[in-house]
């Protein structure tokens, strides 16, 4: 066992490369950040004050800083000169402070964010200024001085400033001072899940111990589209791991320029607004977002280059969610106990379906050396290393441990035993390999983990082996998508009487319509299907064609302007191209852009993203410029 782990091991660098602070020399017992937001010049002031315990009796405190002003440093309350050295591409400016070296050390910084500063966005809201911040994945270096890295929590003491309504990263506590907002965080967290945001929001009821908040206008439909399954997801979600720790589960509907479909901010869960699509079908991504309370928020990856850590266990525990919702459903219908739990599971197989698919996808185009589970990030920017590998390979790389180990019952208990180990503690793969062998070997099982190939599992790039799943609800899916294959070998010449309807899929589940969509624009590229048809399809399925849910929304038109050979004329291409002016969510904005790049042409994308580029977060808007060819 101690071979294998040793040879895992030996294969990642053994510190973060994406940090250059000194944090092996220090323990952060705790923290307390004042951030002051001021709208009017569009930027934040604070001050961050570090209670540590010097390790290993250096001089010298090294904290990440990007774009960031530094006013004035204290340490043990004396003010202290400092040194902000020159940037580097992608890590930023060291700043160093000289420390004594005496065992506990407060030191204290007071810094200004600078229009560089690629954490926050201030934009014009609904109804009022507004401001937030995204952190993940070194981004908070941006915000205020730290350790901006994963393998370093702390408990914090937050404190905003703001003369509109402000949430952060903790549980709310009184406040007597007008403006000034106060959250407590007593579970360790790291820098990356330090969040402000600050306009008009108001909150209502979605559970007992969950409220969303929106800006007034959204509010209504935003608590609808959780209310039904909050508080079920949290209790589901509890029995498989155990109780939820953090107090309550609150979460904030953000403006559109957000650049992500969630962000598992403590306490306040930030979500897109892109989720609010009126049919509840994306209350899958508040499971995810929840499932991090466990996965990444408790027990975290430490550093980027294990991201599978975070994001596979929280794909694997959502899925879990999702099925036993499912099967609550279906016993509510009348189903026995074992046909509840028989369709739960497949609706689960269901997800995995598009997940295996968005894997093998992703595989085939992205940057091979990021299609490994286990990345190496020295020198490169982790956004660039972002994509669906770490959720689905990291899923399925799980699924594969539950395969072997003996299904669900013989797993659930080391799901436990893994959450409870690493609780408030950052890790790596290797250790998380270890793990396995300790809780499985006295139960026999050591010779099924000896059988794995760990290197292939972990190190090598591309799609794993191809899993068994259930297809029996796909399967209807891929019966009817069939007959669309049959009919366009045949060749119906004029195609005047296309013998499809929106009738045909009024049975299928939200996850069923997408599969059903990805199965045409996976088949139509290959089959080369004539231009007059595609242009028919949305008199074919005006459901489809006018549904504002952007996971359908997206895929529908990459079968259009995919294989439709619309020109910057068309009304589908442009009523598409302003639908991505008002769309952050990267998930839909980079390869809608992509899209109008290849399938209309790079002059149309790339004036189309010009004229909406002052709406995007600065992560979105630097992504898209790579993928667009002009940083």
């Amino acid at each position: 066992m101690s071979t294998v782990v040793d040879r895992i091991r030996s294969k990642f660098h053994k510190l973060d490369p994406s940090t250059q602070s000194n944090y092996t020399d220090f323990k952060v017992r705790s923290t307390t950040l004042e951030l002051n937001v001021l709208f009017g010049e569009k930027r934040i002031t604070g001050n961050v004050q570090y209670d540590l315990t010097n390790k290993t009796n250096t001089d010298k405190l090294v904290l990440d800083t990007s774009a960031l002003e530094i006013k004035q440093v204290k340490v043990g309350g004396e003010p202290v000169n400092f040194q902000l050295d020159p940037a580097k591409p992608v890590l930023g400016s060291a700043l160093k402070i000289p420390v004594p070296q005496s065992s506990a050390i407060i030191v204290e910084v007071s810094f200004e964010t600078t229009e560089k500063c690629t954490a926050i966005q201030f934009i014009k809201g609904d109804t009022g200024p507004y401001v937030f911040s995204q952190c993940q994945a070194i981004h908070a270096r941006s915000l205020f001085p730290c350790f901006d890295t994963p393998a370093v929590k702390s408990p914090y003491k937050f404190i905003g400033k703001s003369p509109a309504k402000v949430t952060m990263s903790g549980r709310p506590r009184s406040s007597d001072v007008a403006n000034v907002y106060v959250f407590d965080q007593p579970i360790p967290i790291p820098s990356y899940l330090v969040s402000i945001t600050s306009g008009n929001l108001c909150k209502a009821p979605i559970g007992p111990r969950s409220d969303v908040y929106s800006e007034p206008t959204n509010i209504k439909q935003c608590q609808w589209e959780f209310e039904k399954d909050m508080e079920n997801y949290i209790q589901i979600a509890e029995a498989l791991v155990f109780d939820y720790e953090w107090e309550r589960f609150d979460s904030l509907v953000l403006p559109s320029s957000f650049p992500y479909g969630g962000m598992e901010i403590p306490n306040m869960t930030q979500l897109t607004p892109t989720l609010i699509c009126g049919d509840r079908t994306q209350t899958t991504v508040m499971a995810h977002e929840l499932a991090h309370s466990w996965s990444g928020n408790l027990v975290t990856n430490c550093s980027w280059e294990h991201f599978w850590l975070n994001e596979g266990w929280t794909v694997y525990l959502e899925r879990r969610i999702l099925g036993a919702i499912a099967a609550k459903e279906a016993k509510a219908r009348g189903k026995s106990d074992n046909e509840a739990k028989a369709y739960g599971e497949q609706a689960r197989q269901l997800d995995m379906i598009s997940g295996w698919n968005s894997l093998v996808e992703t595989c085939s185009t992205f940057d091979p050396q990021f299609t490994k589970l286990v990345i190496d990030l020295e020198g490169k920017d982790p956004d660039d290393s972002f994509s669906r590998i770490p959720y689905e390979k990291g899923f399925f790389f799980l699924y594969h441990l539950e395969t072997k180990l003996g299904g669900v019952e013989q797993f659930d208990p080391f799901i436990k035993h893994y959450f409870k180990k690493f609780r408030y503690q950052s890790l790596d793969t290797a250790q998380f390999v270890d793990t396995l062998y300790e809780f499985y070997t006295p139960l026999g099982k050591k010779d099924i983990l000896d059988s794995i190939d760990w290197d292939k599992q972990l190190f090598t790039s591309g799609a794993p082996d191809e899993p068994k799943l259930d297809t029996t609800l796909a399967s209807e899916v891929y019966k009817y998508g069939g007959k669309w294959v049959e009919y366009i070998k045949k060749g119906e010449g004029d195609f005047s009487n296309i013998p499809f309807s929106d009738a045909d899929t009024e049975s299928f589940s939200g996850e069923q319509s997408m599969l059903f969509l990805e199965y045409l624009s996976e088949n139509f590229k290959t089959l080369k299907v004539p231009v007059d048809l595609i242009r028919k399809l949305p008199q074919v399925y005006p459901r489809y064609a006018s549904s504002q849910n952007g996971e359908i929304l997206s895929v529908w038109n990459d079968i259009l302007i995919s294989n439709g050979n619309y020109t910057a004329e068309d009304e589908i291409v442009n009523a598409f191209a302003a639908w991505l002016g008002h769309t952050g969510r990267m998930k839909y904005a980079r390869p809608g852009y992509l899209l109008l790049k290849n399938g209309v042409s790079s002059e149309y994308a790339i004036a189309q993203f010009k004229k909406h580029e002052a709406f995007y977060h600065p992560i979105c808007k630097t992504m898209i410029e790579k993928d667009l060819g002009l940083n």
